[in-house]
Parts: structure tokens; C-alpha cells; sequence
């Protein structure tokens, strides 16, 4: 996506592979960043502010268990994934 989030991609599996793990280099999709900075937003506005992180955090969870269980989805399933909950939590709060 960019050179920071690039770089962070290679800090994850750098620490991963200190406790051991190899891991795939994560990288962020354009759609995905959009869709989980939206949910931050929300959260933000609904809840404290603090749970922004704490909400895009467990997004991130909650996609790769959708991976894991079998789920063919792509980069674009996921951020229509987030989007989902996304819209979920803005039509219970009105004029957000």
C-alpha cells in the first residue's frame, strides 16, 4: 500500500520469526485499509474513542477466522466483510 505499511509487513514476520514462526508477510489492501478506517470511525463515534483500534483489531481476527473455516474469499470479501459489520453499527446509532 505504502513504504510505512510495507516496512510493518516486514517487522511482523520479522518478530514472528524471533519467537520462532515463519510467517507470510502481511500486507494491507487498499479496498481493506479503506473499509477498516471507516470502521474505526464509526466505533470512534459510537463508543469511545479508544475502541477504534480495539474494533479494527478484532475485524482483522474475525477475517482471518473467515480464512481459516474455509471461506473462499479474497481481498475484496474481506473489505465487503468489514463493510457489513461497518453498516451494522452506523444503523443502530441515528444521524451517524
Amino acid at each position: 500500500m505504502n513504504q510505512f505499511f510495507d516496512a510493518l509487513g516486514q517487522d511482523w514476520v520479522d518478530a514472528a520469526q524471533r519467537r520462532g514462526a515463519a510467517i507470510n508477510k502481511p500486507a494491507l489492501d487498499s479496498g481493506v485499509a479503506m473499509e477498516l478506517l471507516e470502521l474505526a470511525r464509526v466505533a470512534a463515534h459510537t463508543q469511545e474513542r479508544r475502541f477504534a483500534p480495539l474494533t479494527c483489531y478484532m475485524a482483522g481476527v474475525a477475517a482471518e477466522r473467515l480464512r481459516t473455516a474455509g471461506a473462499d474469499v479474497d481481498e475484496r470479501a474481506i473489505a465487503e466483510f468489514i463493510q457489513e459489520v461497518r453498516q451494522k453499527l452506523e444503523r443502530e446509532i441515528p444521524g451517524l
